[in-house]
């Protein structure tokens, strides 16, 4: 790709998450190749608990721990990205890149394509033994041995652009940061000096108005009536041409649904920004405190004059420890006195649990996204009249099987009382803690390697 370094670059984001619309690839692949020129797709399936899930995944069973959807996300566009030079770039390795990576070789086979070139980009997982040396030394006396899930730093973008380099067709990643996915097909593009801060970080913030998907394309910034959004249920997601000198025009997939203008491209710029000045990123600090958007066309916005210093000494790591069991079961109550039924219920399951486990209680459709744990808002309400109510309960504790006879209490109302409660629904899953770490970033060497 660098070779053609005087046309501009292409990038269309694919998901967003994991679990993400498996079909949203299509019509940006599609998009990309109607452009023509060079281009990439990128995949962001990665969010923090989601790669301790897979570690877990994987060690239950050694062939899994990458990306569930990786096969339906890429089945539909790996031919049409190879065939016409679309570099496709994802984290969906999370665990396992090594497995993601022979399943994209297995499903290249199963369509009749020829081998993709598949890169690998490794240095993220600091599980092993080297690893938890590095960790342990930041943590100290509070690295739980015993407890001790994974830990993963946040590669940058680098690697990503060396893989392309020696000619990637497809690269794997686990953990690197999420707009190092788009800055780095950028950086093998235009091949930047590692120094330039303010491309790399023009780059940046083109990747970190992309990886979140539809969510610059009006998914998250509709709201009927105030923000309307043409035709949500379609919504397309979002491609960026960058230039060579790291501005950039957000846009989204032909024939789609969807909103790009300055209000969603300035929220999603905004979007968990710690500090506008100082973005830290592991390939750049960007500063967008002087930066511009503008409305250059239909469903086109322009980035312009973000700023760039140097990049952290640092990476930064997440640890992942065992927290316990986290419980959580629902059942519902309709008609005359359903909220008092409720409250009863909510109290019946307080008395029989009291010093087994903490508890959360939420009515919901009365009190539960604006709830609080210790349940202070709830009880300060005066029961209602309401009609229609759904209690849910919640509990944690080290032990699974406390967590078990908090689901079988709540399962017993149904003949225990009160009456009329019906469709219960328990679920019980492993919680897991985190610790941030900074390790020095020479300790942490990225590399690549093709599969």
């Amino acid at each position: 790709m660098h070779n053609r370094a005087m046309e501009t670059i292409a990038i269309g984001c694919g998901a967003g998450f994991s679990g993400d619309r498996v079909e949203a690839a299509g019509p940006v692949v599609r998009t990309l190749v109607a452009r023509g020129g060079p281009a990439a797709l990128i995949f962001e399936n990665l969010a923090e608990r989601t790669l301790a899930l897979q570690h877990l995944a994987r060690r239950a069973n050694p062939a899994l721990g990458y990306e569930p959807l990786l096969l339906d996300e890429l089945r539909p566009i790996l031919a049409d990205c190879v065939k016409h030079g679309i570099t496709i770039v994802g984290n969906f390795g999370a665990a396992n890149p090594q497995g993601a990576a022979a399943a994209i070789l297995a499903l290249a086979k199963e369509l009749g394509l020829q081998p993709p070139r598949v890169a690998v980009v490794s240095g993220d997982d600091l599980s092993d033994e080297r690893g938890r040396v590095l960790v342990r030394a930041q943590l100290g006396a509070s690295f739980d041995e015993g407890h001790f899930v994974c830990a993963n730093a946040y590669q940058g973008a680098v690697e990503i652009a060396a893989a392309i380099r020696d000619g990637a067709q497809v690269v794997v990643t686990g953990r690197v940061a999420d707009p190092s996915l788009v800055l780095g097909p950028a950086l093998a593009h235009y091949d930047w000096p590692l120094d330039d801060w303010d491309r790399l970080a023009g780059a940046t913030m083109a990747g970190h108005l992309l990886e979140c998907g539809a969510q610059v394309t009006g998914g998250y910034f509709a709201d009927p009536g105030r923000k309307d959004v043409p035709d949500l249920a379609n919504v397309g997601f979002p491609t960026a041409e960058i230039f060579e000198d790291g501005t950039c025009i957000v846009s989204k997939a032909d024939g789609t649904g969807g909103l790009v203008d300055t209000r969603t491209v300035k929220e999603q710029l905004l979007y968990e920004l710690h500090d506008p000045a100082a973005y830290l990123t592991p390939d750049v600090v960007a500063d967008i405190t002087q930066a511009t958007v503008t409305q250059v066309g239909p469903d086109r916005v322009k980035l312009a004059g973000v700023r760039g210093h140097a990049r952290p000494a640092t990476l930064k790591a997440l640890a992942y420890f065992d927290g316990g069991w986290l419980g959580e079961g629902e059942i519902s109550y309709a008609g005359v006195q359903a909220e008092a039924r409720a409250r009863l219920a909510m109290e019946v399951l307080r008395e029989r649990l009291h010093g087994v486990l903490d508890l959360r209680f939420d009515l919901v459709g009365i009190c539960s996204i604006v709830g609080d744990d210790g349940g202070r808002l709830l009880a300060s309400q005066e029961a209602g009249s309401a009609t229609d109510v759904r209690l849910r309960v919640a509990g944690k504790h080290a032990d699974g099987a406390a967590v078990d006879r908090m689901l079988r209490e709540l399962t017993a109302l149904y003949t225990c009382g009160p009456g009329g409660g019906g469709g219960v629904r328990t679920g019980k899953r492993q919680r897991l803690s985190n610790r941030a770490v900074l390790i020095p970033r020479e300790l942490l060497p990225a590399r690549h390697e093709f599969a």
